[in-house]
C-alpha cells in the first residue's frame, strides 16, 4: 500500500500517523470490522484494457440499450434537443458550479439561474419564480406545503385526480411526514369536478387546490372562474403545468392561480431511463417570501455594473428553522441552464410551432386508430394537444408487446384501462403511418 504511486503518504508519513494515533498497523483500524465480512485475499480483478478496449466496451454495452420510437408522454416527453445545448452545459464553469454563495465568482451561475426565473415567468405569467426544484412531482408536493402556510389554520390541500398518478402519490408522502391531510377528487368526464371542488371548500379548513392546465388523459381543462371560488374561501389555487405547453395554452396567470408548479423536462431535456428532471415553481409577488429554494435578483456593483446576487433563501440552513418553508438544497441548475438555453434558442414563435407540429401530428394518430376499429374515443369532443387516450378492444398488454417488437414505445396502460398515446415533433409522418399498420397487421 505504502509503495502505490496513487497514494501522497510515504511509509514514514503513515508510520507517524498510526504511532500518533496508538494503532499499531493499518489492519487495526477495520478491528471492529467481522473477519468473515473481510476479503481473505485480493479481488480477482480482469486485466487492464487500453483505452480502445474500454470504448469498445461500452460501445458493446450501449448497443443493449433499444432505440425504440417513442409515441408516449405522461409526463416525460420526447422533445428534439437542438445540438448547441449539449455543448454549452458541458463547458466547464458550468458543468463544475455549484450553489452560487459567493457572488462575485459565481456571476455566470447566479445569471443564468435569474434567466431561466426570468422565462418561468413569462411561461406562467407570474410575477417571481425560484430556482432548485427538484423536479415536477417534489414542486408539486411544496406548494401544497406553501399553501398551508399561507393560509392560517388551515391543513387539507384538495388534489385533482387528473393529476399524474406520481405527483400525486410524491403529495400524499410528504403530506404523510408534514402533517397535512390530502384530498383526492375522481376525475369526472376526464376533468377535475368542480363541482366536489365547491364541496370540499365548504366544509372548510382547504388551504388550496391543485388542479393539472393538460391533464393526465392529454385534456386541456377549462378552469374559469376556479379561482373566484377558491380565493371566496380563503385557499389558493395551483396550477401543474407543462411549460412547453404554456406556449400554446392559457397560462396560470390568465386563470387567476396563485402558484404554478411543473417539470421543465419538456423544455428540450432528453429521456434517460428516469432523468435528470428540473422542477420549477412560479408564484404571485404576495407569495414571494414563501417560495422556497432560492431566488436570484438583479443590482448594481460600486461601478454601476449589472450583476446578480442570492437574493432570498427560505431554507432552513440560512434561517430559523422554525421559519423555514423547505429543506431544499440540492442545486438543480445545470437542468435548469439546459432549458434556459433551450428557450432562448426556440423564442416564442420555436415554442409554438413545436406544439403546431405534435398538435397536427396526435390529431392525426388518433384519427388513424380509431379508423382501426380497435379502439374506441374515452373523451370524445375534449381538446387535446399532443397527448390522448383510447379504451383498446384488444389485451392492452398484447398491444404494447407487439409495439415494442416493432420498435415502438406506445400504448401506455393507464390505470382505467385506457391506453395512452404521444407525438412530439420528432415523430414524422411515415413513423405515425407505420404504427398505425403495425397495430392494424398485429393480428389482435
Amino acid at each position: 500500500m505504502a509503495g502505490s504511486p496513487y497514494l501522497p503518504h510515504t511509509a514514514e508519513d503513515i508510520s507517524a500517523m498510526l504511532e500518533r494515533i496508538g494503532v499499531p498497523d493499518l489492519d487495526a483500524l477495520y478491528s471492529d470490522i467481522p473477519s468473515d465480512l473481510k476479503l481473505k485475499a485480493a479481488p480477482e480483478l480482469p486485466e487492464a484494457l487500453s483505452e480502445q478496449e474500454v470504448r469498445d466496451f461500452f460501445t458493446a454495452l450501449d448497443a443493449k440499450n433499444p432505440r425504440l420510437k417513442v409515441f408516449v408522454g405522461a409526463g416525460a416527453y420526447d422533445h428534439y434537443t437542438p445540438s448547441v445545448i449539449p455543448y454549452i452545459t458541458s463547458r466547464s464553469e458550468f458543468l463544475t458550479a455549484y450553489t452560487p454563495y459567493q457572488c462575485e465568482i459565481s456571476q455566470g451561475t447566479l445569471r443564468y439561474i435569474f434567466e431561466f426565473q426570468s422565462m418561468i415567468c413569462a411561461l406562467t405569467g407570474l410575477d417571481c419564480a425560484n430556482a432548485s426544484m427538484y423536479d415536477g412531482a417534489t414542486a408539486a408536493a411544496e406548494a401544497a406545503m406553501m399553501a398551508i402556510s399561507s393560509t392560517k389554520k388551515k391543513d387539507t390541500v384538495i388534489i385533482s385526480g387528473a393529476l399524474l398518478p406520481n405527483v400525486i402519490k410524491v403529495i400524499c408522502t410528504y403530506a404523510t411526514y408534514h402533517d397535512f391531510n390530502v384530498l383526492v377528487l375522481i376525475p369526472k368526464e376526464g376533468e377535475t369536478p368542480v363541482e366536489a371542488v365547491r364541496e370540499c371548500l365548504a366544509e372548510g379548513n382547504v388551504a388550496g387546490l391543485i388542479v393539472p392546465s393538460v391533464n393526465r388523459y392529454g385534456i386541456i381543462e377549462d378552469h374559469s372562474g376556479l379561482a373566484d371560488v377558491l380565493h371566496e374561501a380563503g385557499a389558493l389555487l395551483i396550477e401543474y403545468c407543462d411549460p412547453s405547453a404554456l406556449a400554446v395554452v392559457k397560462t396560470p396567470a390568465e386563470w387567476g392561480a396563485d402558484i404554478a408548479v411543473g417539470d421543465g423536462q419538456s423544455l428540450g431535456i432528453p429521456l434517460c431511463y428516469g432523468g435528470p428532471y428540473v422542477g420549477f415553481m412560479a408564484a404571485r409577488k404576495d407569495y414571494l417570501r414563501k417560495l422556497p429554494g432560492r431566488i436570484v435578483g438583479e443590482t448594481v456593483d460600486r461601478q454601476g455594473r449589472r450583476s446578480y446576487v442570492l437574493t432570498l433563501q427560505a431554507r432552513e440552513q440560512h434561517i430559523r428553522r422554525e421559519k423555514a418553508t423547505s429543506n431544499i438544497c440540492s442545486n438543480q441548475s445545470l437542468m435548469a441552464l439546459w432549458t434556459t438555453v433551450y428557450c432562448s434558442l426556440m423564442g416564442p414563435e420555436g415554442l409554438r410551432e413545436v406544439n403546431r407540429i405534435s398538435s397536427d401530428g396526435a390529431h392525426y394518430l388518433k384519427a388513424r386508430l380509431l379508423e382501426t376499429g380497435l379502439f374506441e374515443d374515452v373523451f370524445p369532443g375534449k381538446p387535446f394537444l399532443k397527448e390522448f387516450v383510447l379504451r383498446p378492444l384488444v389485451d392492452p398488454e398484447k398491444l404494447q408487446k407487439k409495439l415494442l417488437d416493432a420498435g415502438f414505445f406506445a400504448a401506455l396502460e393507464t390505470e382505467e384501462g385506457f391506453v395512452s398515446f404521444c407525438v412530439t415533433e420528432k415523430r414524422s409522418k411515415a413513423e405515425t403511418d407505420a404504427l398505425v399498420e403495425t397495430i392494424k397487421n398485429s393480428g389482435l
